[in-house]
């Protein structure tokens, strides 16, 4: 697999743990650093792991069901770095609202021993 491909497979790995609601899937693909930044589109920069679990927690409890479909614009690896863009499409359902929304996304990922890490996450609306 090339470097290139492993970053797709995490990212994807990102979204469908996101789309799943899955926080043990989210936890492995995310680094557990300090360093961690997490924007979710309108909100504040969440700054550590311990702040990004918090908020993907609040999201999978208060959304009954997820949709996400993903749009690759670029991909770039330079060494232990990479970074995808992206536009992301989300269908949300919290109780009896559904949204669907697009937001183009940028996802970094560390390379660390021989697997990749989410390490930045940052979401902005589509308008």
């Amino acid at each position: 697999m090339t470097p290139e491909q492993a970053v797709l497979a995490a990212n994807e790995t990102f979204y469908r743990s996101f789309e799943k609601k899955d926080l043990e899937a989210m936890t492995a693909v995310w680094s557990q650093g300090t360093s961690s930044v997490c924007i979710h589109p309108g909100r504040k920069a969440i700054c550590g792991w311990d702040g990004i679990r918090s908020s993907w927690e609040t999201i999978f409890r208060n959304t009954s069901y997820l949709e996400i479909e993903t749009e690759i614009v670029r991909i770039e690896v330079n060494g232990d770095l990479a970074y995808v863009v992206l536009v992301e499409t989300v269908l949300q359902v919290t109780g009896k609202r559904q949204n669907k929304a697009q937001s183009v996304a940028t996802n970094i990922f560390e390379r660390l021993g021989q697997k990749w890490y989410l390490v930045h996450h940052h979401g902005s609306p589509l308008i």
